[in-house]
């Protein structure tokens, strides 16, 4: 199966002080090992097998366009002011080829490893979430912090890994964008999902894949958990703290 990936490396509104302190100020243009962040995920998705085509969305395309390699296999094009807004588009657009990987600019540690165990298990779900449980990532990295959403049987953690297997899985954009300001505080976006929902994660009712299961059932989709081996899928560059993480980590030092 050939995937095409979507890479999202679009700017929030307004001043990002995050960029500013490392001289730009566009998020995916912060330099990590000595590279713009955007080039790092996007050389990953050229090297991986089930990749056929790599297409990053910006706002500032031109600018974001210049920092990556020249290949025939990667677009950079215009992006809307939002996520949700941007695959809205995309899903729209009858020329769009399935399945898409999505994942962000800011996944600066993402390696062909992540991307091919993910989109083979991914294959034939209509919609994949890529996830690290917290006692990997602890055991790794122990000094790390992630928004944890707590279930039966263990803690879970984005690995900005998602993977839509046809144009169907429009009807969970529409969720998306309704968690979308909310999507660093876990609890509101089980709260977004219904009261039976948010108990069974309160309580801890369901394991994950129960909950998934539910939440399937009600968009009528079928929708699939990727647990990453690699727990260093967990890490993004988000803040101050991240990127000093991931330094050394690409150094060898954590």
């Amino acid at each position: 199966m050939r995937w095409t990936a979507l890479l999202l490396a679009g700017s929030r509104l307004g001043r990002d002080a995050f960029a500013e302190a490392h001289g730009t100020d566009l998020k995916a243009l912060i330099p990590v090992g000595g590279v713009p962040m955007v080039a790092r995920p996007v050389a990953a998705l050229l090297g991986a097998s089930p990749i056929d085509r790599v297409r990053v969305l910006a706002q500032h395309e031109e600018r974001i366009a210049a920092a990556l390699p020249r290949d025939e296999r990667l677009s950079v094009e215009v992006s809307a002011a939002t996520i949700a807004a941007t695959l809205e588009a995309i899903f729209a657009d009858p020329a769009t080829s399935f399945p898409l990987l999505v994942t962000t600019a800011d996944h600066a540690l993402l390696d062909r490893a992540m991307i091919e165990q993910f989109c083979a298990a991914a294959e034939g779900a209509d919609l994949a979430i890529g996830v690290v449980e917290r006692r990997a990532l602890m055991k790794r990295l122990p000094q790390s912090q992630r928004t944890w959403l707590k279930f039966r049987g263990g803690a879970y953690s984005g690995a900005n890994l998602f993977a839509f297997g046809g144009p169907g899985a429009t009807r969970a954009i529409a969720l998306w964008r309704s968690v979308e300001q909310d999507r660093k505080k876990g609890w509101r976006m089980i709260a977004a999902l219904g009261l039976p929902v948010l108990l069974g994660s309160v309580l801890r009712l369901h394991d994950l894949d129960q909950t998934l299961a539910a939440i399937g059932g009600r968009l009528g989709l079928t929708i699939r958990k990727v647990e990453l081996t690699d727990p260093l899928a967990a890490i993004d560059v988000d803040k101050p703290a991240d990127h000093e993480l991931v330094s050394l980590i690409l150094e060898g030092r954590a």
